[in-house]
């Protein structure tokens, strides 16, 4: 922002101005042009323009004289004034600030009052005023000094009393005196505060306040004695001066008559010390009294001794003695008495002479010591755990309210407000039956987390309603010509399996088969229908059978304890009727099995196709399918039920968990009919001690899985026998439920179908497992994709055969404890899983060549042999349709990898492939046979749906 001009000054260069256009003039001259001639003109200039200025200011004045001369005169005046100021003002700062001496200021003074003085009004009133500070800083001194030495004198005589006190050991008086000094100290002037005499007087005080108190301290620890001997309290003691101030130094006393006549009462040494030092003691004080007082009466047998002695120096001492008791049971009243007694003496002979500050409260705080003395040391241990002690206890918990009145209301001064023992012995019958039910939990945990023995274990039985249907036996059939190949003839049925497996009690070494395969005892009143009469059937050519190949041979299991390998080779029979075998627990139905083909068929696994087809040129005769050989079966009689008693291991703790439940029941209801509690418990007695039993039975829920879970997660019998540990305890938990009534009812009956839920949770999810196990198996198959390669069909065998000994091992450990239905309904679970797999994989390939097709056969031939753990009677058929739904589908599956493309088209009319979609039978053909006319009329064919009979 630009400065403003002020008003006054010109806007605008003056054109006029003659000074300014001769300099301008001279700076636009150039220097060679610059001559004296210009110079003069310029200078003539400039003197004519001061002549006409001249002329014009005398012009000025000569038009207005008399203004001028009037403004002239006042400017004279102004001037003359403004000079007479000046002077008067350096007169009169020097009159005032001027230090030196004047003797012009007056005059016309007489000599006398010419006499040298400051002349500066400043420097006279400074002078003034320090003479008068001078003056009151001396009175001041004065009166201060003598101030401080009569308190000195005072503290002087007042340390000579205190230190006459304190060599004679008049304890209370030295106290008195030392608090008087050190209060004088305290409100000592300011002037003393800081001195080292101060200093000096307090450190003496201090040394005399350190010696009383140390004096205190030691009659103290000779008045009170409380230990784990005795209990001593003297009513007064004699003081003993252990040093003496000599020459300004504390020394030992070697006189001892000094003091010896010295005696201070109890309650004036108490008041004497220290507030915050007797607060100490007192806690320590306190501390002792319940440690070896209160707390040792009830932690052991004690005998206690009332003595009074009289020392030569004529002291009284009043002691209690406490000696250890006879180590044998000991009446829990006596304690009571003991402590009666304590709280007593302590009562007579020291509570009085505590300070009146302490005399009511160190009494009261030993309240809350005793109570809890009295409910943790001697009501808690004594509850008893058993019935018939409980009136004794009654009368000890009543001793102990009458003691709570006695000693914490009358003695120790409480109010009575807080009667928590009497409020615990008026909820005694609640507090026992708590703790009756811990200790029964306690029990049950012991139970729950104890491994399992196997030697303890033991098998029950259950009974299961089922339908008496007769067993299909199997219809012999003659090999029937497959695609050119003759179908191989039924072996012999496998060996029934060892019936050790079910039979731990009796020894079943010696007996024959029969009983060996009835050993379950489902096959009593269980009669065969009569085989049909034979008929002659016609049967086309048969060429030469192929020898078996070693890929078709079975894996033998090298640990097979139960001989269940004995008929891995066998070829599996037809399925026989499932419903004698119908699950008590309604868990899996058995599936349904398709009705059984044309004889013309024989088995699943050896199908019997039409004759092959005629040349070329010829068209293809229609098959003509075998009449059968036998005549059809007369119709089964209706069905009628029958019981079949079945066994299943169980871990012999679940005995000694019921029995724990039932003697809980038990108690409980002997308390309740007792009426020993029927007045001090608000509820119904007994109520809570059956409360433990369906608590004992969650712990069994709820432990035994956490206690046993490495040996759960890696075995595979251990989950079915935890399974069936909860079966047989719900079991029987419905036959103990059946008598009570009432909320205990409820709660068991609660538990007992949880147990059933658990057991049935535990069950599946071992079978989800095993079949979990057995998909991450089959999944290093890959897909059987590529099994041409040699390598490749090396590892998909491998991954069959893996999942085929994982079965024989399961098998085997499930047999053991299961029932046979729950053993059948598992097994079947984990066949029909990998069977599954393996449809589902090999039904999505694509593209099958003919060197595929047979290794893919050969793979399925492998799990053939898992039909032989479904044959129990080497006389009856398999019952594995029953309980693998995929059995049959599986079985064929392995036949039309191998098959024709007349032979699928002759067994999809004949209804043998009824187990498969449309859309799995179409992919396999499409995968199977190259694009041709015939492929395209069996796809045509098969996509119209499967034929209805």
């Amino acid at each position: 922002m630009a400065f403003p001009l002020p008003d006054h000054l010109s806007r605008k260069r003056d054109t006029r101005d003659v000074s300014t256009q001769v300099l301008t003039k001279v700076s636009e001259t150039p220097l060679k042009a610059l001559k004296a001639k210009l110079a003069s003109s310029w200078v003539a200039e400039l003197d004519d323009t001061i002549g006409l200025t001249k002329a014009q200011i005398h012009e000025r004045i000569s038009s207005d004289l008399p203004n001028f001369e009037r403004q002239l005169a006042t400017a004279i005046s102004v001037q003359e004034r403004l000079r007479s100021l000046s002077e008067n003002v350096d007169v009169i700062s020097e009159s005032i600030s001027n230090p030196e001496v004047s003797r012009v200021r007056l005059r016309h003074a007489s000599p006398r009052e010419l006499t040298p003085s400051k002349s500066g009004l400043i420097p006279n009133l400074v002078d003034s005023l320090t003479s008068h500070t001078t003056v009151a800083q001396e009175a001041t001194d004065a009166r201060v000094q003598h101030n401080a030495l009569g308190h000195l004198l005072q503290y002087r005589n007042e340390l000579r009393r205190l230190t006459r006190l304190v060599e004679k050991a008049e304890l209370a008086d030295a106290t008195t005196a030392c608090s008087s000094l050190e209060g004088m100290l305290a409100a000592a002037p300011e002037a003393l505060s800081k001195s080292d005499l101060m200093a000096d007087m307090k450190r003496k005080c201090t040394s005399l306040r350190s010696r009383t108190e140390e004096q205190l301290l030691d009659a103290y620890s000779r008045s009170i004695v409380v230990s784990a001997s005795e209990i001593s309290v003297k009513p007064s003691v004699q003081a003993v001066l252990p040093r003496r101030l000599i020459n300004g130094v504390w020394v030992r006393s070697m006189v001892p008559s000094d003091n010896i006549d010295t005696v201070i009462q109890l309650p004036a040494l108490l008041a004497s010390i220290s507030p915050a030092i007797l607060s100490t003691h007192l806690a320590t004080l306190r501390r002792d009294i319940t440690t070896h007082c209160i707390e040792r009466v009830f932690k052991q047998p004690v005998q206690i001794y009332d003595t009074k002695v009289h020392t030569i120096a004529g002291i009284t001492e009043y002691k209690l003695s406490l000696q250890h008791g006879s180590s044998g049971n000991e009446d829990p009243m006596i304690r009571l008495s003991h402590l009666t007694t304590i709280m007593s003496f302590l009562s007579e002979h020291l509570f009085p002479s505590l300070p009146p500050a302490e005399r009511q409260s160190f009494p009261l705080s030993l309240s809350t010591p005793v109570r809890i003395a009295i409910l943790n040391l001697l009501l808690l241990p004594n509850l008893p755990s058993f019935l018939s002690k409980l009136p004794d206890f009654l009368k000890l918990a009543q001793s102990a309210v009458r003691a709570e009145e006695e000693i914490i209301v009358k003695m120790l001064g409480d109010n009575g407000a807080d009667r928590s023992i009497k409020a615990w012995v008026d909820g005694v019958g609640l507090h026992y039956e708590r703790k009756r039910r811990a200790d029964i939990l306690d029990r049950a945990r012991v139970i729950a987390v104890t491994p399992s023995d196997d030697r303890t274990a033991f098998r029950a039985e259950v009974t299961l309603v089922v339908e008496d249907k007769a067993v299909p036996v199997r219809i012999d059939e003659e090999p029937a010509a497959v695609n050119g190949k003759v179908a191989a003839e039924e072996p012999t049925p496998p060996e029934a399996e060892d019936s050790s497996a079910w039979d731990f009690e009796d020894d079943t070494s010696g007996q024959d088969e029969a009983s060996a395969g009835d050993e379950w005892g489902l096959d009593d009143d269980v009669e065969p229908e009569p085989e049909p009469e034979p008929e002659p059937v016609v049967e086309p050519p048969k060429p030469p059978e192929p020898e078996p190949t070693a890929d078709t041979e079975e894996v033998q299991e090298e640990d097979d304890p139960w001989g269940w390998n004995n008929d891995d080779n066998a070829e599996p029979t037809e399925a026989a009727d499932d419903s004698a075998w119908s699950d008590a627990w309604d868990e899996k139905p058995a599936a349904h099995a398709p009705p059984p083909p044309e004889p013309a068929l024989a088995s699943p696994q050896s199908p019997a196709p039409p004759p092959p087809p005629a040349p070329a040129p010829a068209p293809p005769p229609q098959p003509v399918p075998a009449a059968p050989r036998n005549p059809p079966p007369a119709p089964p009689p209706p069905p009628k039920p029958m019981q079949v008693t079945e066994s299943y291991v169980v871990s012999g703790k679940t005995k000694e968990l019921l029995q724990l439940i039932e003697d809980v029941l038990r108690e409980g209801a002997e308390l309740a009919s007792s009426g020993i509690l029927k007045l001090t418990v608000s509820g119904s007695p007994g109520s809570v001690i059956m409360q433990a039993a369906p608590m004992a039975l969650e712990l069994f829920r709820a432990l035994v899985p956490v206690a046993n879970a490495a040996v759960l997660k890696q075995s595979a019998k251990e989950p079915m026998k935890f399974s069936n540990d909860c079966l047989y305890v719900g079991k029987e938990l419905g036959r103990i439920v059946e008598g009570l009534s009432g909320v205990s009812r409820d709660k068991l009956e609660e538990g007992l179908e949880r147990l059933r839920v658990l057991a049935d949770s535990w069950f599946e999810d071992t079978i989800v497992r095993e079949e979990k196990l057995i998909d991450e198996m089959l999944d290093t198959a890959m897909g059987f994709i590529d099994t041409t390669q040699q390598e490749r069909y090396d590892e998909c065998e491998e991954a069959v055969n893996d999942v085929l000994q994982r079965i024989r091992r399961v098998a085997p450990q499930w047999k053991a404890v299961l029932t046979k239905s729950r053993y059948y309904d598992a097994l079947g679970s984990i066949v029909e899983a990998a069977l599954s797999r393996i449809l589902a994989d090999v039904l999505a390939l694509e593209d099958i060549t003919e060197t595929e097709s047979h290794r893919l056969s050969e793979l399925c031939h492998i799990l053939n042999a898992l039909e032989g753990q479904f044959v129990e009677d080497p006389d009856q058929p398999s019952f594995v349709v029953s309980y693998v739904p995929s059995w049959l589908k599986f079985s064929y599956l392995s036949e039309l990898l191998e098959a024709s493309i007349a032979d699928i088209s002759y067994l999809f009319e004949e209804g043998a492939l009824v187990d498969f979609e449309i859309e799995e039978l179409v992919k396999l053909v499409k995968a199977l046979f190259a694009d041709t006319q015939l492929r395209a009329n069996t796809i045509s064919k098969l996509q119209q749906g499967h034929p209805v009979r």
